[in-house]
């Protein structure tokens, strides 16, 4: 099956009004398509399920291939995870805001990191300026990250940490501090995003070349095998591919192939298979097409479990089990009339909890405008908990299971995903495909066509290119002011005066003699972190060993 490269032209049919003294029947066998390109036809039914054996590959909640969700009784038992993305200004700043959506009824904290935080640079580099808190919580230290998490049970709350490039440390910082409030590691629960393959492909927020990205990757992978059962040392992200431009088709066969990638990695490291991938999880993005974002969950479970299952041949079922946080799209929200961002994200909420996700944020409506108000992140908060306790979708499992639309757009999905495995089969793999810029690519011509067709007004975006406003309404937004700046870097000035230079130095060299080895790097990170050495020096440090990388132009 060809993929199209981008979402295609879609012509709405209508009924005129009965007062207006006529009426317009819809045209019959008309086909759409999905922002995939996926024809819909106008009815479905069993004829378009020939081939489909609901035991093989349908079958049961908790059951092989998993399509119906990866628990018996999915959110009957338990809710999903409500772990609103959150993170600005300093790490007090940060906090408050924590602890405030806690009070709220949140189950599950997630960390916005800032810019240079995520870029591996203090507050005080001289490219960390004018970004300092901006995007998310500045984290330069083993005392920030005490800040951050003050006052919070890191044994009772399960925290999300959205950091690639310098993952592996601010994961080491992290450690500390639960060692510090007495916690043992074996007790925390969580995810650290640490995919460095989605940002080649999308994000571009990379600090090294692949190799020792991907050294540093299957180290915390093997860490958590061994110290923290519970911990996901991954989050694979099909996220930050989506608010690039693929279409959905294209998130799922790239975050799958580069789960596919990780779990390759770690087996030629020499972790048993089933010691680890009960640990993987898998991040991604809901957007506006409601029932093709269903579709591409119950195909994403489906897919992994029987690639799993004939690549690896793991013993544990839960080595096959697809577990999945989700968000809703940001590149979906508008900067003309915010409010409708409430009903987007509505909608595509309720496609993720259709789809079983484990785990959810739903972004605020002022997100295009700002980081988001305590207002605007109390209603999106709401937003889940109304779906959850008001909506009736949780009352019985995957409620869609055997509509012919449903499953006949899930083999769809489903068949666009291993079209694209095979391309990258034939290019040797992932990395050597991101090295010829394939995926770059691909999502490059999508999000191209996809605008083209909102310039052209062949796709309606509410607001935007349609049902306009000529005076629109400001809404409350949140400034970050330069003091914050001015704070960190009075922070780091003090920290430097009183931390010990030699161990500091130590602690560095140690870094990167071990760097040159085959010795998992995180017991020294943490030892770095427990002198501490700052976020930027380890870095810098790592970079000695490893160098930097150039990614291929793909215009």
């Amino acid at each position: 099956m060809k993929i199209p490269h981008g979402p295609p032209v879609i012509h709405h049919e209508g009924m005129i009004g009965e007062d207006s003294g006529m009426q317009r029947e819809p045209k019959q066998n008309t086909s759409m398509l999905s922002m995939s390109g996926i024809p819909i036809a106008g009815l479905y039914t069993a004829n378009d399920l020939k081939d489909w054996d609901p035991e093989r590959n349908l079958g049961h909640p908790g059951d092989f291939p998993y399509t119906r969700g990866i628990y018996p009784t999915m959110y009957r038992s338990r809710l999903w995870t409500m772990r609103q993305f959150a993170g600005f200004g300093t790490a007090q700043d940060t906090n408050a805001r924590f602890k405030y959506l806690l009070d709220q009824g949140q189950t599950g904290l997630s960390v916005a990191f800032d810019m240079p935080t995520l870029m591996g640079l203090d507050s005080d580099d001289p490219q960390a300026r004018g970004e300092v808190g901006y995007c998310g919580v500045a984290i330069s230290s083993l005392e920030d990250m005490e800040h951050l998490f003050e006052g919070i049970p890191l044994d009772k709350i399960s925290v999300s940490m959205t950091i690639n490039g310098p993952a592996a440390v601010i994961f080491a910082m992290y450690l500390v501090v639960a060692e510090r409030q007495g916690i043992p590691l074996h007790r925390l629960n969580g995810t650290l995003q640490n995919d460095i393959l989605k940002e080649y492909i999308a994000q571009k927020e990379w600090l090294f070349p692949p190799g020792p990205h991907m050294r540093l990757i299957t180290d915390t992978i093997a860490y958590c095998s061994a110290h923290l059962p519970k911990w996901h040392p991954i989050s694979i992200s099909g996220y930050h591919i989506r608010e690039a431009g693929s279409t959905a088709v294209q998130e799922l066969a790239f975050t799958l192939y580069d789960g596919l990638t990780y779990v390759e990695a770690a087996v030629q490291a020499g972790l048993p298979v089933d010691t680890f991938a009960p640990q993987l999880s898998f991040f991604f993005n809901s957007h506006n097409d409601f029932f093709e974002e269903i579709a591409k969950f119950r195909a994403a479970r489906r897919i992994w479990a029987e690639e799993m299952k004939a690549r690896y041949h793991p013993e544990n079922p839960r080595s096959l089990q697809l577990r999945c946080h989700a968000q809703t799209a940001g590149c979906s929200l508008m900067a003309q009339q915010p409010m409708n961002n409430v009903v987007r994200t509505t909608l595509q909420a309720l496609s993720a909890v259709l789809g079983g996700t484990q785990s959810l944020h739903t972004n605020s409506m002022d997100e295009t405008l700002s980081l988001p108000t305590e207002e605007a992140v109390t209603l999106a908060l709401r937003t889940q908990q109304i779906i959850a306790h008001e909506s009736g979708v949780t009352d019985t499992v995957d409620p869609l299971a055997g509509s012919y639309f449903i499953e006949h757009l899930t083999n769809r999905m489903e068949e666009g995903a291993h079209d694209y495995f095979r391309k990258l089969d034939a290019m040797g793999g992932m990395l050597n495909a991101i090295e010829r810029g394939f995926p770059q690519r691909e999502i490059l011509e999508a999000s191209q066509r996809y605008q083209g067709e909102i310039d052209r007004k062949e796709r309606i975006i509410v607001g935007v290119n349609e049902y306009t406003e000529p005076d629109q309404r400001p809404i409350p937004t949140l400034r970050i002011g330069q003091e914050v700046e001015e704070d960190q870097r009075e922070r780091l000035r003090s920290l430097r005066t009183r931390r010990d230079p030699r161990k500091v130095n130590e602690a560095l060299q140690a870094i990167q003699w071990f760097a040159q080895s085959d010795q998992n790097l995180l017991p020294y990170l943490m030892q770095a972190v427990k002198a501490h050495a700052t976020l930027g020096e380890m870095c810098v440090a790592l970079k000695g060993v490893f160098g930097t990388y150039r990614e291929p132009v793909v215009l």
